[in-house]
């Protein structure tokens, strides 16, 4: 995502220094007040927990991603749980008790990689470079890559039913619907794929400004039509019978001198519900659209690139800032918000029972009330590590939620 890298150069300045530092890190000056900064955004503010939340079982996956930017996080069916990490370890487990039920190694090697010496030295391979899914759907495990690839995986054997490429990184999971698997890129394109063979259908290409965030908005499908949000601020339908352009509608306009402020992207998977679509962009567009004609039915000003959560007629927003918020979904009137876990790059709220769930970078999952967005309690899964923090939302399945931290960790969790 788009960072501030300003602040080093502004201290130089106020210092009145110029060139590199050459000091060790705890003799300059510029770096005291950085890490200043991030221990306080690392101090939490003391809860009256009512419950404690209960760790079932656990298990490791492969490396996890790293400090890659990735939106890939366990999938739940069939009483199992899918995780996978980016290099290309995927694990099927019972949802239960934890046990490994198959698993299956992605990585590149021989011709496929090319460092292919230096994977079978060490028996590794290259990175498959996961990040597209995981869904399971049809008896199916589908998920794609930043190298173009999709594949469909058996769900009960983990055994290869068709791979096939695309052009673009797929950084978004797909959707599955209507014999279709719906895979949106980097690059710009929408292909849909037969879910049985993996042959392309056919394909919706959108503009990509010179900027753009990293990530990509999921399609949803909903009333026979793909949805999803562009890197240009528009949202688009296309008939899933067809790939036919149903609508473009823009939520957001570019604006501002430079590239950087011109980013618009709508980096979310598009919520539907009653006919109505919900959308947010990076640049500050909170919008309801009309599923029908694509008409603009309210619109706030609020920025994420994180997905929209809905519960009842509550819409859950986790900006740009870690500020989550609760609005009324037919009109938009905002209804709490809790602003205490700032600059902690909180995952999207995830409903469960009458909380939400927000993982953070240090470790810690955080369950709000629905009704005022008080804290009511806590879990460190991580080590109060950025190497072991949360980056995706948790999977919830009825009281259990699975969670993954950048180092593999998938952990079953039990909300009394």
């Amino acid at each position: 995502m788009v960072r501030n890298s300003v602040r080093a150069l502004c201290l130089f300045s106020l210092l009145g220094l110029s060139g590199c530092s050459i000091l060790p890190q705890w003799m300059d000056p510029t770096t005291w007040f950085i890490e200043e900064e991030e221990l306080k955004i690392k101090e939490l503010q003391p809860i009256e927990p009512l419950f404690t939340p209960k760790v079932i079982w656990e298990e490791e996956v492969g490396e996890g991603v790293g400090e890659h930017f990735s939106r890939l996080r366990p999938a739940v069916a069939y009483d199992k749980v899918f995780a996978a990490d980016r290099h290309g370890q995927i694990k099927a487990f019972d949802k239960t008790s934890g046990k490994v039920i198959w698993e299956q190694n992605f990585a590149l090697f021989g011709e496929q990689a090319w460092w292919s010496g230096v994977s079978r030295l060490w028996q590794k391979g290259a990175s498959a470079r996961i990040a597209g899914g995981l869904v399971a759907a049809y008896d199916s495990l589908y998920f794609g890559t930043e190298n173009g690839d999709v594949y469909a995986l058996n769900a009960e054997t983990g055994e290869t039913r068709w791979h096939t490429k695309v052009k673009g990184e797929v950084l978004a999971r797909p959707a599955v619907s209507d014999g279709l698997v719906i895979i949106n890129t980097g690059a710009g394109v929408m292909f849909a794929l037969d879910a049985e063979t993996g042959e392309q259908q056919w394909l919706y290409e959108s503009e990509v400004p010179p900027l753009s965030l990293r990530g990509i908005s999921a399609p949803t499908v909903n009333s026979g039509g793909a949805i999803v949000g562009t890197a240009s601020g528009k949202v688009a339908i296309v008939i899933m019978e067809n790939g036919q352009i149903a609508w473009e509608q823009a939520v957001t306009a570019a604006s501002g001198a430079t590239e950087l402020d011109r980013i618009v992207d709508i980096d979310v998977e598009p919520l539907v519900l009653g006919g109505v679509i919900y959308v947010i962009s990076f640049d500050g567009s909170l919008a309801a659209l009309e599923l029908r004609s694509g008409r603009t039915i309210w619109k706030r000003e609020y920025k994420s690139y994180r997905r929209i959560s809905l519960d009842a007629n509550n819409l859950y927003v986790v900006s740009t800032e870690s500020q989550v918020f609760a609005l009324d979904r037919r009109n938009g009137v905002e209804l709490w918000s809790q602003n205490t876990l700032r600059s902690r790059q909180l995952t999207e709220a995830e409903p469960l029972g009458s909380y939400l769930v927000v993982g953070d970078k240090y470790g810690y999952l955080h369950w709000l009330s629905q009704a005022d967005g008080k804290i009511v309690a806590r879990l460190e899964v991580g080590d109060n590590d950025l190497d072991e923090g949360i980056y995706a939302a948790p999977v919830v399945d009825g009281k259990v939620l699975y969670t993954q931290t950048r180092d593999g960790q998938l952990k079953a969790i039990e909300t009394p």
